[in-house]
């Protein structure tokens, strides 16, 4: 059996190895990585009763690494911020620059490297505890990754004549990369207040335009202007079947594009007035778009 310490060392360098391979990306890795098979194994290892004296050099070396991986990627993170706030980058060059910076896409549907980077690019300090009481058919908040953002704003090709409303929008990532990389604007609708004031204070950190946030239940939220409404399973049951039935209401015989994501978009599909924007919408784990009859 290996030495425990021999492979702590060897899990050192090579997250050490990853994180030279590549930028932002490649550091979060090594950095995930290092937590796990290095610093996690140095806490068990001195919960047995394991001498400092053997823990503490590679102690200090995974706080090295991870010290300077994370001033490498703040730096990243703080020139990104200063061009978007300058309108420096075109819509495209912006969204090159986040892929270029968030690496390889990961497996379908999974949080990546560019989760990541949005995440940190977007954060203004950190959201409050949650406060309001989940009822039911109600779905405890998770993001969209952000490809299937991109996804997103491509498939239903979102541009600057659009609002997109976001029914359940949390921390509201969606609404504030719709905003920045097609010049929609864009309306994040969230029960939770602490992510409906979290995400205000993202838009204001990053001065971005023709963006709000409403504290509302998408039941009674205001949908007047919107061209495109996006929902990742923030409800099922009886209260998907409800905003669905209000949007449609909302259409009044002009153009409306509902789009889906995870769980709700086979319950989406099945709506009578709606049909898919494209071949195989309804299909699969990516994005589907439907148009109103």
């Amino acid at each position: 059996m290996q030495d425990p310490l021999h492979e702590i060392a060897q899990a050192l360098a090579d997250a050490a190895q990853t994180a030279a391979a590549g930028g932002f990306a490649a550091r979060a890795a090594a950095a995930e990585s290092l937590e796990v098979h290095a610093l996690d194994r140095l806490e068990i290892l001195a919960a047995r009763g394991a001498g400092a004296g053997s823990l503490d050099p590679l102690r200090a070396r995974a706080g090295a690494l991870l010290a300077r991986w994370d001033a490498a990627n703040t730096r990243v993170l703080g020139r990104l911020r200063a061009r978007i706030r300058a309108g420096r980058y075109t819509r495209p060059g912006l969204r090159r620059a986040l892929l270029r910076h968030g690496g390889p896409a990961g497996p379908s549907g999974a949080y990546d490297g560019l989760d990541l980077l949005v995440q940190g690019l977007l954060a203004h300090g950190e959201p409050a505890e949650p406060r309001a009481a989940l009822g039911p058919d109600m779905v405890p908040y998770q993001p969209t990754p952000a490809r299937a953002i991109l996804e997103l704003l491509e498939r239903a090709r979102i541009g600057p004549d659009d609002l997109l409303v976001d029914l359940g929008s949390g921390l509201g990532q969606v609404a504030l990369l719709t905003a920045l990389l097609s010049g929609a604007r864009a309306r994040g609708v969230e029960l939770e207040p602490a992510y409906v004031d979290y995400a205000r204070r993202c838009a204001g950190g990053l001065a971005v335009p023709g963006v709000e946030f409403v504290h509302a239940d998408a039941r009674a939220a205001p949908l007047r202007g919107g061209t495109v409404f996006y929902l990742f399973t923030p409800f099922k049951g009886l209260l998907l079947r409800e905003v669905l039935e209000r949007l449609r209401a909302e259409e009044g015989g002009r153009p409306l594009k509902i789009c889906a994501y995870g769980p709700c978009v086979e319950w989406v599909s099945k709506q009578a007035w709606l049909r898919p924007a494209e071949s195989g919408a309804g299909r699969g784990s990516g994005v589907a778009v439907f148009q109103n009859l």
